[in-house]
């Protein structure tokens, strides 16, 4: 029983793991954020415009929209994929643990 228990666990630790590390840059496209820059029309435009106004038409570098622009344009550094990774694997296992 606790080695079904093990592998049940070790599967959704790494389903979780699979999904941030492949999710997070889905997301970023699926918002806007893509490798041929902003999307008009898109949640991004919208943010974008916002944090624009906010600054007097400018967007500051390293604000959270230069940041994610720079990550839809460039992809995630090998940090941030493994962060993503361990993650998805403690929700992943979270899940599981807590299950209803």
């Amino acid at each position: 029983m606790f080695a079904i228990k093990a592998v049940v666990i070790g599967v959704g630790a790494a389903t979780g793991a699979l999904v941030g590390a492949v999710g997070v840059p889905i997301a970023l496209v699926g918002i806007g954020f893509t490798s041929a820059g902003i999307a008009a029309g898109s949640y991004a435009a919208g943010m974008m415009s916002s944090v624009a106004i906010a600054n007097g038409g400018a967007v500051a570098a390293g604000s959270t929209v230069a940041v994610l622009q720079a990550a839809g344009v460039t992809g995630l550094s090998a940090f941030t994929t493994a962060a993503m990774s361990g993650a998805g694997a403690a929700v992943g296992w979270l899940a599981y643990k807590f299950r209803g």
